[in-house]
This record gives structure tokens, sequence and C-alpha cells, in this order.
């Protein structure tokens, strides 16, 4: 059993860590505060090859294990949550898909331009009627003559109205349920597309979330993306992956919300003497350190099981589950230790609270985690 990181992984976090320190963090607050999309440092995450991090080199991609991808991501998202799901969505839930189930011209046009930071995607699945129940989708596409007709809404769509390319899933035949779905690659150019909204949030506020029309968008059928009647499968196999990169950024946040915290402690004096020479702080602080290292390493080992080939859904569950409530637990003591302070946005535990609870959210609920480890346990 290996505990110890490559050459490479420690090169890749290292390269992030100092990126993320120049980059991010002198930001991050301000694009909280303005709800800025931070196109700038998503193009500069492109030319370090932070976008197609493990797509092949032929498809335009940087070739790395899911190891060094989780170790950048934790450290994008401790600058800054939202650089984290865009970073975390190009890679996990668009880049993925494409390369796995993608024919070549598909993964030229569409996958290339991703996994060089040239263009970005998103993930359209969720709708107002169908978000745990993805099966229940009322997106239609119709067939016609070499093209599909797609209408329909997506809700809840990272990147959304920023994204080039869109990965939509709808329903073919409603009879058939999950067995009549399809994924499309849909442009932002296509004709009846658009954005109807973009919604205001808790957090991640620097990331587009949007609520997209489909309005008679007709697809040619060379950008269906796998057989007809997969799409389901397309969109369940790749939310496996895509729950790796969601724990990955709830590390990042919890790491940042945990440093400042433990670095207050020593620094706020209280009674004559720093806070962390009172017990109630120090178990604190040991608590959140605990929460922290065990999601890391349910985290980097669900990464580890993605590179073995096989089924991970398990383990990827596991990650996000305890990655994302650990979150929610060290940034709401975050906030506990900075006392008042805790609560001002002058201090940056405030925005970490904020941007950790969407973690137990989106990319399945921890219900829905909940729900796929113990169907999987029943079945040992």
């Amino acid at each position: 059993m290996q505990f110890e990181l490559t050459e490479q992984q420690r090169m890749i976090r290292d390269m992030a860590r100092d990126f993320a320190n120049r980059e991010i963090v002198p930001v991050a607050a301000e694009l909280d505060h303005e709800k800025r999309f931070p196109a700038d440092i998503v193009k500069q995450m492109g030319e370090l090859g932070f976008m197609g991090m493990n797509v092949a080199e032929q498809w335009g991609g940087a070739a790395l294990d899911s190891v060094c991808y989780v170790l950048a991501m934790e450290e994008v998202s401790r600058g800054c949550a939202s650089c984290g799901v865009i970073m975390s969505v190009n890679n996990s839930l668009v880049c993925w898909p494409l390369e796995t189930y993608g024919n070549d011209d598909q993964k030229e046009r569409f996958l290339k331009p991703l996994a060089q930071g040239r263009k970005l995607g998103a993930y359209c699945l969720s709708e107002p009627g169908a978000g745990t129940d993805a099966a229940a989708q009322s997106t239609t596409a119709k067939k016609d003559g070499d093209e599909w007709v797609i209408n329909g809404m997506k809700n809840f769509i990272t990147n959304g109205a920023s994204a080039d390319i869109h990965l939509v899933f709808a329903q073919t035949d409603t009879e058939l349920k999950h067995k009549g779905i399809v994924a499309f690659i849909v442009e932002n150019t296509a004709e009846g597309f658009s954005v109807i909204r973009k919604e205001e949030k808790m957090g991640i506020r620097a990331s587009d979330t949007a609520q997209l029309a489909f309005d008679n968008v007709r697809v040619p059928d060379s950008q269906r993306l796998g057989e007809v009647g997969q799409g389901f499968k397309v969109a369940m196999s790749t939310l496996d992956g895509g729950r790796i990169g969601i724990a990955a950024q709830a590390l990042g946040i919890s790491e940042a919300a945990y440093e400042a915290a433990r670095k207050y402690a020593l620094e706020r004096e209280q009674f004559g003497r720093p806070i962390a020479k009172f017990q109630a702080i120090q178990w604190k602080i040991a608590d959140m350190a605990t929460r922290l290292h065990a999601a890391r390493l349910l985290t980097y080992r669900a990464a580890w099981a993605k590179d073995q080939g096989g089924r991970y859904s398990t383990e990827s569950a596991m990650a996000k589950l305890a990655a994302s409530e650990a979150s929610h637990y060290i940034t709401n003591e975050a906030v506990q230790i900075f006392g008042g302070n805790g609560y001002s946005k002058e201090y940056p535990v405030e925005r970490h609270f904020r941007d950790a609870k969407i973690t137990e959210i989106y990319e399945g609920t921890s219900e829905a985690q909940r729900m796929v480890i113990s169907g999987m346990e029943f079945r040992k």
C-alpha cells in the first residue's frame, strides 16, 4: 500500500498551488462579491493544461492520471471554489464522456478545443422536474431525416451561460423511460438555444449557473454522442467521475477554511493569551484536521480506483459524501473560531462556508450518495 505521491503528482500539485496563490487567491473575494465569471483565470488554466488533464495528448489533453487531477482541483478550489467547479465540469462531465463515448470526428471537433482550454463545456442533465430522478427527462429529441430536433429546458447548469459546447440529454421516446435517453453535443451558436436566466446563489457566485432553453434546436445526427438509448448510461457513468471532482473541490474549500482558522487561533487573543491555548479551540482544530485528512484519503482512493479501470461508483460516492460533509463541518467550525469576525465578509471563512454547502447537493445529493453506497453494499 503506497501513500506517497509520485514525483509527477507532486510537481502537478506544486504547480497548481503556486498558480492558485499567485493568480486566484488575491482576486477570489472580488470575484465572489462581483459575481464575475473568471474568464482570465479559466484561460490560464487552459494554458497550464488544467482543462483536459486526463485526456490523451492526441486529443489535446495532458494525459495525466486522476490523482494528478484531484491534486490540481484541490489547489484551485482552495483558491476559489468557483474556479474549481468550472474546471471540474469541463474535465469530468464534458471531456471524459466525449473521450469515452465519442468517435474520432467528435473528438477532433469538440474534445480537442475543450481539452486545450480554447472552448468551455457544460453538462445539461438536470431539469425543473428532473433532479435526483435523472431518468425523468422531459426534454425531447425527435428524429427528422439526418437531424434531431430538441425541445425543452435544463436547470442549474454550471457554465451554462459561458460554455461553447453543451452535452445535452434528451428523451426520444417517453414510453422507453431511461432506455430512450440520448446524449447530444449542442453548440451555443445553435438556432433556438438560449439562456433564460442566471441563478442568484448563496455560494460559488463567480461560476454561472443557468437555466437553458432549447426551442426546436436542430442537431445533426453526427453530433449524437453514443448510441440511441445509451444516454442514461453516458450520464450515470459520467457522474461517477464528476463526483470525484466535487470531492476534490470540497477538500480545497475545507483546506482554505481550516488554514485560515488555525492561523487566526494563533493570532487572536482573549483573556491575555491566544485562543489556540484554550481546549475548546484545540478540540475544534483536532476534529477539523481529522475529518479533512480522512476525506482526502477517500478522495485519493477514488481517483486511484478510477485509474485502475472497472467500476468505481462506490468509491466516488463515498469520497463525495465524506468530503462534502466534512467541508460543511469544517467551514462551520472555522466561522465559529472566528466568532463575530467569521460572520463578516471582511474575512474569508464566510465565503468558504457559503461555498461548501453546494458540494452536498450538486452531482448527487448526500442522500443520493447514501443510496448508491447502500445499494452496492447490499449486493455483496
